[in-house]
């Protein structure tokens, strides 16, 4: 009697979501491509190499399934941080939509900054905007960069982020880790085992834009972005100012050559306001599109993984069929059993997969902030 054929369960488990952000430079991509093997673009300069939501693959790690969600930081080089809102927030919102919740989230800080400066301290800004208090207990705040400082110089650095009422402090009381990243496999490891076990909550925003439909500028992180505007055309009106007096000097002086250099700085000045003052106002009208054709987007997705689960159902209740009809071989000729088990074994052979509804999600995201839908 030739072996019987296992029946191997069609059943997988829930993927765990793992979001990371901060600034430009903190090693968000290194760590998704270190963990789960990815190969997502890890920038060596000040330029960001991460201008799009993007997701590894889906990985198994301590038995779990885990997708790693790599976002822009609010000091992007290529897109400004109104784009920047506008692309987490579609993201968040219409995943949200589609039933996803994170597990956890990991803020990345470098500890080699001498200082937590105006750009990082815009990035935790918002982060928290984003976040809202009620998820802080899933958050993990990652310091990076420990090969580039010493060790007394960073833990002092660390205990200064630990204690300071202006910097992590606020968000450590309500919850939030503190904890190191050395670089390494074992450590990327151990940071998400930290998460895995967690119970999945949405964030603030998504509560917002997804439970109670408010528009993107009236959200927390709408209302923060609109405040750091605010304040950068503030600071570009004093510069005019200060450019218009020194080309009234220069005009009564005669100094045209100087003239013309201020001419050039105050239009510069002006271009600046104006895409600050665009962008602020196509905000909630490009996410309201963006947000539409994300959502269409996914509920052809969420088909075509309706359609193949009723396919692999049909192919295991025939697999089965077969298996037990080989199985009970005794009234079947050797031609008839080969045949069976070629049968089987081509059910077996599962056909190919794009990567599950994580997979699709990233191709899909990817056209759509690239422009490409």
């Amino acid at each position: 009697m030739p072996t019987a054929f296992p029946s191997p369960s069609m059943r997988q488990p829930k993927t765990i979501a793992i979001a990371l952000m901060g600034a430009t430079g903190t090693g968000k991509s290194t760590f998704v491509n270190l963990a789960s093997g990815a190969s997502l673009g890890v920038g060596d300069g000040l330029r960001s190499c991460t201008s799009e939501v993007a997701t590894s693959h889906v990985f198994e790690l301590f038995g779990r399934r885990i997708v790693l969600i790599d976002t822009p930081g609010f000091d992007d080089t290529t897109k400004s941080d109104t784009d920047i809102l506008k692309m987490i927030a579609v993201y968040l919102a219409s995943t949200y939509g589609a039933g996803v919740k994170l597990s956890g989230i990991l803020y990345l800080h470098r500890i080699s900054d001498f200082r937590m400066g105006g750009v990082n301290r815009r990035n935790f800004n918002m982060f928290r905007k984003l976040c809202g208090d009620e998820t802080l207990k899933n958050v993990l705040l990652v310091t990076t960069m420990w090969s580039h400082v010493d060790l007394k110089t960073g833990e002092s650095r660390e205990e200064e982020l630990r204690t300071d009422e202006i910097l992590f402090k606020p968000v450590l009381d309500k919850g939030a880790q503190l904890v190191r990243h050395d670089n390494t496999l074992q450590s990327a490891q151990a940071i998400l085992y930290r998460l895995i076990q967690n119970h999945p909550e949405p964030l603030r925003i998504q509560r917002e834009l997804v439970d109670e439909k408010k528009d993107i500028e009236d959200t927390g992180a709408g209302e923060e972005l609109a405040r750091e505007l605010a304040a950068v055309i503030r600071k570009h009106r004093e510069e005019l100012r200060a450019v218009q007096e020194e080309m009234n000097e220069a005009i009564a002086a005669k100094d045209m050559e100087t003239k013309q250099e201020l001419e050039e700085v105050r239009q510069k000045l002006v271009e600046d306001m104006m895409k600050v003052e665009a962008g602020r106002e196509r905000l909630s009208r490009e996410y309201a599109t963006q947000k539409q054709e994300a959502d269409e987007k996914l509920q052809e997705i969420q088909r075509q993984l309706e359609n193949e689960a009723r396919e692999r159902a049909r192919r295991q209740a025939e697999l089965e069929k077969l298996q037990r009809e080989f199985n009970d071989g005794r009234l079947r000729s050797e031609e008839e059993q080969r045949q069976l088990r070629e049968r089987i074994e081509h059910l077996q052979r599962n056909p190919p997969r794009r990567g599950g509804f994580f997979g699709l999600v990233g191709e899909a995201f990817g056209a759509l902030f690239s422009g490409h839908f």
